[in-house]
């Protein structure tokens, strides 16, 4: 087992510029030499040195889990073992975080305190899924680690062909641009779909991901498979007096330039009286005046969410962002809530149903078409469903009479 430093001349390289490295992380945590961890985080610093000189990685893949799951372990096993064996195992635990990223100082205290006793003390807050990442543990310690972690109230979150940890952004709690209770939807999502969380047997990965208004704190609409954003569907709340104010303040020149000019759909124009008029009808939610005139302008009073599917990253055919499916569904009553669950319900069985092996939803939109999802989950077309949304706002109108024609005689209209 090695006890002195290792040479690291390239991850060296990584500390020498203006931004903080995980090198001096990892170094850190390597030098605690009253941490039994100590000798890990050594050998795992040779072998990454070593990666960087061959351009290899040297983990591999393997079984390791915790009682009655199926999922929430990520199994790493070094092909270095005999040269570095402090770092022969490397597993990392995935626990889902709470819904908003609520914790307590005391909270956070334990957790640490339980991976120091077993782990590496190599913690990522968080995953592009959510999960809290405790990274680097020995195959023997994964079910005691995980006991003592659950006994404080968390849970193992996703891995492999499953459902994986959901996200939502602090939302209601904190946030005045908040159009729905994000955690509530959130949690509900991640209740209704635990077994498929736990025990994967989907055809691949599935992202939820929650976010209360369009600014997307949580990164839904381009990173998960059904995302809920929240949006208005009257008009964005001015207070005329306040624009004023910052105008005396800042100048109307200041203003033009830095909102009203850098609005996507130029919906907004300064009045001689320095009064704010805004277009709502040509609004498309971007947030940005919002964002900039935060006490001046909140979302409208009558505020829902905007259902995506389909966002991931690179996998088959390149990015993908979400396709609008339910573009205003009001979330305040119990059956609100339940209409998403249903939806949610309906988009996940014909994923089960007709996803190829390794295929994401937006992969299997692709390759059926949305018109076909929308028939397959039961939804009817509707003009403000977009597949690719605020990329274009022109929609071609030739050739809408025949599709007319077609949808009437489908549905068994009257000419």
């Amino acid at each position: 087992m090695s006890m002195e430093m290792p040479k690291t001349p390239m991850l060296d390289q990584l500390e020498s510029g203006p931004w903080p490295s995980f090198v001096s992380g990892l170094k850190r945590l390597a030098q605690s030499e009253d941490k039994s961890y100590a000798p890990m985080m050594k050998d795992l610093l040779g072998q990454l040195e070593r990666s960087y000189q061959t351009r290899k990685g040297y983990w591999k893949g393997g079984t390791i889990g915790v009682v009655g799951y199926g999922a929430g372990v990520i199994p790493r096993f070094s092909e270095l073992k005999d040269e570095f064996p402090a770092s022969a195992e490397f597993h990392t635990l995935r626990i889902m975080p709470p819904a908003g990223m609520h914790y307590t100082a005391e909270i956070l205290s334990q957790l640490c305190d339980i991976w120091e006793k077993y782990g590496s003390g190599l913690i990522a807050l968080h995953g592009q899924s959510g999960d809290i990442m405790f990274q680097g543990i020995r195959s023997e310690n994964v079910q005691p680690c995980f006991d003592e972690m659950n006994e404080l109230g968390f849970d193992l979150g996703g891995a492999g062909a499953g459902v994986r940890t959901s996200i939502s952004c602090v939302g209601a709690a904190r946030c005045e641009h908040s159009c729905f209770d994000e955690a509530r939807a959130m949690r509900m999502l991640v209740n209704a779909f635990l077994d498929e969380m736990h025990r994967p047997s989907l055809p691949y990965k599935f992202k939820f991901k929650v976010s209360g208004c369009a600014n997307d704190c949580a990164n839904a609409i381009q990173r998960s498979d059904f995302a809920v954003i929240g949006t208005w569907r009257d008009e964005i709340q001015a207070d005329q007096d306040e624009i004023r104010r910052i105008v005396a303040r800042r100048g109307r020149k200041w203003l033009i330039d830095q909102v009203i000019t850098l609005c996507p759909s130029h919906a907004l124009s300064l009045n001689d009286d320095d009064s704010l008029d805004i277009a709502n009808h040509d609004c498309v939610r971007c947030m940005h005046c919002i964002n900039v005139l935060t006490k001046a302008l909140s979302p409208g009073r009558v505020r829902g969410a905007t259902v995506l599917i389909g966002g991931k990253r690179t996998l088959k055919i390149g990015d993908l962002m979400g396709s609008v499916v339910a573009p205003f569904l009001r979330l305040e009553s119990d059956e609100d809530y339940e209409a998403l669950l249903d939806l949610a319900r309906r988009v996940m069985d014909f994923f089960i149903d007709n996803a190829l092996e390794h295929e994401r939803t937006g992969e299997m939109i692709e390759r059926i078409g949305l018109v076909n999802f929308l028939e397959g989950i039961g939804l009817e077309v509707d003009p403000n469903m977009i597949r690719h949304p605020r990329t274009n706002s022109y929609v071609r109108t030739d050739g809408w009479d025949e599709e007319a024609a077609k949808w009437k005689a489908r549905h068994g209209a009257a000419e």
